[in-house]
């Protein structure tokens, strides 16, 4: 196995179970199924993702399992359920683990076909205390599971014990999450490289004209060219589309002195990149739409040196909203004093979001922002994203004719260390300047 694949080995998900085990205690279970397979249209299906803690936990990628953890269970700890091998369905569907094959390569203790999972899991939970699992990200199992309980419970007047307690298992998975392995960031990063590549190969075959739909393919098409996918729907928004801050429609044409806006990254192993840049079709910034863009690179700049070890996670945002408030003052978009505007939120005129997010197996990733009420402090091992920007509604006849429809947001992904932090997307082209020499090459 390439050094790269260490993050998803059977060893790193072994040790992760381990961990998750010693905090659950031995008098409880745990249990987590895979995704469900999402019915697209009639009989066809969505490409499948597999559930990120599932994944996290087996590096299992097949639909119709079901993951157990049984802390301090003599005849086996680890248990899976899943699918029978089965050459007819394989031979429609592509090959199977089995059971068997899944103790092996994943390094379970024991496995059982996934058919036999209502005559296997109610013995399993009988004697546990307490229950560890996902309530609501699955209705289906949700019913299923219930229904394991209650059988449990109706043989009470035999002796058995059901659990007493249900607890969220996100409350122990997020924080493992959180905190991203030596093996994890090497994922990451090889995310992060695609996104470069396919942001540059974007920005290179811009020209006015072209649609925003042509400028998503050229993006994933690197994507694919390097066996990664799409982390989230790609935005690309042209001109004042820029301003939408999730739009997906892709279908307009680019015109001469458009920006382009490209929300983009991908998906490695799991593992997600999230990359935002702001660039001119045809290749040179006009000087109000170079104002903004600077102004939006001093702000990311700021924030960018309040992210480092045992910082609060809110002085990343505090510190953009300062700078690009100060701006909009200067460049008389905002009027008044900048404490004015900052305790009012005049500025959410032209910056309505956050300053980032935890990025890891979702783009959105698992993760408190807060602990005991208070900004959480960031520790080494987390990653996030920083992504200021600024949108000027095409409509606001409040401001000169000359800022309207431009939308700017420039985001890179950060991992905290010891020392301070690295910029895993530090090789793509940020400045106004490193742009249009990009596009110019």
């Amino acid at each position: 196995m390439a050094t790269i694949e260490k993050a998803l080995s059977a060893k790193a998900c072994g040790l992760r179970r381990r961990q998750l085990m010693d905090m659950a205690g031995e008098d409880a279970l745990l249990i987590l199924p895979a995704a469900p397979e999402r019915v697209r249209s009639r009989d066809t299906y969505f490409t499948y993702r597999q559930d990120s803690d599932f994944w996290y936990l087996t590096g299992f990628d097949e639909p119709q399992a079901v993951l157990v953890l049984a802390p301090g269970r003599k005849h086996g700890e680890t248990l899976l359920f899943c699918r029978e091998r089965n050459p007819e369905r394989e031979g429609w569907d592509g090959p199977r683990l089995g059971p068997e094959g899944a103790v092996q390569a994943l390094g379970l203790d024991d496995a059982w076909d996934i058919e036999d999972i209502d005559d296997i899991l109610p013995g399993l939970i009988e004697g546990r205390s307490r229950i560890w699992y996902h309530f609501g990200h699955d209705t289906d199992f949700d019913l299923k599971l219930i229904g394991w309980l209650n059988r449990v419970r109706a043989q009470m007047r035999m002796g058995a014990s059901p659990p007493h307690e249900f607890l969220a298992l996100g409350h122990l998975l997020d924080e493992m999450r959180l905190i991203k392995s030596a093996d994890e960031l090497a994922l990451m990063q090889r995310a992060a490289d695609i996104s470069v590549a396919a942001h540059e190969a974007a920005m290179r075959a811009a020209k006015p004209g072209i649609h925003e739909y042509q400028l998503q393919a050229e993006l994933e098409r690197v994507f694919r060219m390097h066996d990664a996918q799409p982390a989230y729907g790609s935005i690309v928004g042209a001109g004042a589309n820029a301003c939408v801050l999730h739009y997906h429609a892709n279908r307009a044409k680019t015109r001469a002195g458009d920006l382009v806006l490209i929300d983009a990254g991908a998906e490695y192993r799991g593992y997600a990149a999230d990359i935002t840049r702001t660039f001119p079709v045809s290749g040179h910034f006009s000087a109000p739409q170079r104002a903004l863009h600077d102004l939006v690179g001093k702000a990311q700049a700021a924030a960018l040196a309040c992210a480092l070890p045992d910082k609060p996670w809110s002085g990343i945002h505090d510190a953009a909203v300062e700078v690009l408030t100060d701006g909009l003052l200067s460049l008389g978009l905002l009027r008044g004093t900048l404490r004015e505007n900052i305790q009012n939120g005049a500025y959410m005129r032209f910056y309505r979001h956050k300053t980032g997010h935890w990025l890891g197996l979702d783009v959105h990733d698992v993760g408190d922002y807060r602990v005991d009420g208070e900004s959480r402090l960031l520790e080494p091992g987390m990653v996030l994203t920083i992504e200021p920007g600024l949108y000027v509604s095409a409509d606001d006849t409040t401001v000169d004719e000359k800022w309207r429809g431009i939308g700017i947001r420039t985001e890179d992904d950060v991992v905290i260390t010891r020392n301070g932090h690295r910029v895993l997307t530090d090789a793509l082209a940020r400045s106004a300047d490193e742009i249009e020499a990009l596009m110019a090459g």
